[in-house]
């Protein structure tokens, strides 16, 4: 679990801007610039991490697309949390192979978590010959030299080799909007908890120098980024593995510490490595959103446990207690995952009961997937699908009844939204968030997005709030 060689060295580095450049040096003779479409699955981690793979790709002479058939590079940055996302990037990568007729010297590429297990790398090798190149998360800061050895030798390439993990700094970085920015403050985990993959395509926590991510969260304020997410696998144990004293509370309120008119927000969190001292710095800050997304997973100790959860349900509601203390208005979000295996009807009811004590404002729910290479997926899970589908929709049920009563006792007031985009609703044509997190569709002058704006809130349901500038 040791921090050992987390940066990468300015050597390695200077060699993949060579890759760049000989890349670029190939790019710039053709007749129209090279496009490349970079298509993200999963979390905020994998977004980040997409918009560096995408600031290369620039360096290298490449333009951005969305039209697959119309790329000359297609990157597919993928998700192994669930089974359904494998099964979306499976569903793409099939129908790539009509892209690949259409243009044979398009390179497809495959990376990110997925891409990172021996299991897929195997499958994709054997069954979808037209991905050139394969590379996990450990690698990706290599794209340079491993696209660039595609080009030059149109040989397959597959870098997914068992990584302890390291820090890359100074990637360039194509941003997606100019409203909310993601941070990587750290990668990878150490809690291996039984039902989750990441920590095996991930690597080892390592935590990314404090003074590099405030200067990070400088430059995007002083370029009117109004929403500044402060990322890693477990945010809450940012600093562990430094070699000073200094933790992720502190490094709250160094960013916080900025001077603008922006929301400071961070995801995702561990219970283990929640402490007063980070709810106090909410608390204190003013910049940081009093929202927290605390995932709970369940509410019965014996599941806890079975999932390698070092918490009780009883130690977890003392921290919602407190935090909710400190931040009278704080809105709580959780992660809840019904069906783990073993788990009877009245352990799962225990989840239920936990929720209606809790009432959190929203809840992100799972029916238990089993991810190979994990304990969980060995384990005996007797119970069947529709069985746990019914526990599932009684937790819905309970939980949406909380959302859409929490919802309604906005009507009538005038909130903070940061207004950030157009939405899909022709009478509420703008979309925009509170500073809780809640999702605001609403009517006004397009002019206001990008800005934080006063709406009146006049309808809500369980899923959002409607009003008007």
């Amino acid at each position: 679990m040791e921090r050992k060689e987390v940066l990468v060295s300015a050597e390695e580095l200077a060699q993949q801007k060579k890759y760049i450049q000989k890349i670029r040096a190939i790019t710039d003779t053709l007749r129209r610039a090279p496009l490349a479409l970079v298509d993200t699955f999963g979390c905020q981690q994998n977004v980040a991490d997409g918009e560096v793979l995408a600031g290369m790709l620039r360096e290298m002479g490449f333009e951005p697309t969305d039209d697959p058939l119309a790329a000359d590079v297609v990157l597919l940055n993928t998700c192994a949390i669930r089974e359904h996302a494998e099964k979306r990037v499976f569903g793409t990568l099939g129908e790539l192979t009509h892209a690949k007729e259409a243009n044979p010297e398009q390179v497809i590429v495959l990376c990110g978590c997925m891409a990172q297990q021996k299991r897929i790398a195997d499958k994709v090798k054997e069954s979808y010959r037209h991905v050139d190149l394969v590379l996990g998360p450990q690698a990706e800061w290599r794209l340079p030299e491993l696209l660039y050895g595609v080009l030059t030798t149109h040989k397959r390439a597959f870098s997914i080799d068992d990584e302890h993990g390291r820090i890359a700094e100074g990637l360039p970085v194509r941003r997606d909007g100019t409203v909310r920015a993601w941070v990587s403050i750290m990668y990878g985990c150490n809690n291996f908890c039984s039902y989750c993959i990441v920590p095996y395509v991930r690597g080892r926590e390592r935590s990314r120098d404090p003074e590099k991510i405030i200067a990070e969260c400088r430059e995007l304020v002083e370029a009117g980024y109004k929403e500044i997410y402060l990322l890693g696998q477990n945010v809450n144990s940012y600093g562990n593995d430094l070699p000073i004293d200094y933790d992720f509370a502190d490094l709250l309120s160094a960013v916080d510490a900025i001077p603008g008119d922006f929301w400071l927000r961070f995801m995702s969190s561990q219970p283990k490595d929640a402490t007063p001292k980070l709810f106090d710095t909410m608390a204190r800050c003013t910049h940081v959103a009093k929202n927290l997304h605390l995932p709970v997973q369940s509410g019965n100790d014996r599941v806890l446990k079975a999932m390698h959860r070092p918490y009780t349900r009883a130690g977890y509601l003392e921290l919602i207690n407190y935090a909710r203390k400190v931040m009278p208005d704080l809105v709580l979000t959780s992660d809840v995952i019904i069906g783990f295996p073993g788990e009877t009807e009245a352990e799962a009811m225990d989840t239920v009961s936990l929720v209606r004590e809790v009432k959190f404002d929203a809840l992100f729910t799972f029916i238990f997937s089993p991810r190979p290479g994990t304990p969980a997926a060995e384990m005996d899970d007797p119970v069947p699908r529709a069985e746990k589908q019914k526990w599932f929709d009684r937790l819905l049920d309970v939980q949406n009844a909380y959302s859409a009563e929490k919802h309604a006792s906005y009507v009538g007031k005038t909130l903070r939204v940061l207004v950030d985009g157009e939405s899909d609703d022709a009478d509420y044509p703008l979309s925009g968030r509170t500073e809780g997190n809640r999702l605001v569709r609403m009517k006004g002058d397009p002019a206001c997005i990008g800005s934080f704006a006063e709406v009146r809130i006049t309808d809500a349901n369980t899923w959002a709030l409607y009003g008007e500038l």
